[in-house]
């Protein structure tokens, strides 16, 4: 094969590869365009489906937050705080073994709460 038979070649898959890389884009742009991708994967409908995922498999944050805010009533009644934030979801195999981390923030500083999960629902498993 001569050399000059091999530089058309490759010149000729390069041109090829060129173009399907053109088309390809191009189609993903008209398809943006057209709002296909872009609402089907908008931040509201992430949120939703998400959410929905988590109710689904035990994760309700507002069932979190009020156990939490339960807990703290519970075991530190003196104390007050102004924000409760979720640090960690352990999600294990199983139910027995996952667990939510909550940190309630206060003015004399931080309380971090643990949940876990069990066949009858989320519990305190400790406040330090």
């Amino acid at each position: 094969m001569s050399p000059l038979l091999i530089v058309l070649i490759v010149v000729v898959v390069l041109i090829v590869a060129v173009f399907i890389g053109g088309l390809v884009a191009s189609r993903r742009r008209a398809v943006a365009q057209a709002g296909g991708y872009a609402s089907a994967m908008s931040p509201r409908r992430i949120r939703r489906s998400r959410s929905a995922r988590a109710a689904d498999r035990g994760w309700d944050r507002a069932v979190l937050e009020t156990t939490a805010r339960e807990a703290l009533t519970a075991r530190r009644p003196e104390w007050s705080y102004q924000e409760l934030h979720l640090t960690l979801v352990d999600d294990r195999p199983g139910v027995e073994e996952d667990r939510a981390h909550f940190t309630a923030v206060g003015r004399d500083g931080e309380v971090r709460v643990v949940l876990v999960r069990g066949e009858d629902g989320w519990r305190p498993e400790r406040v330090d």
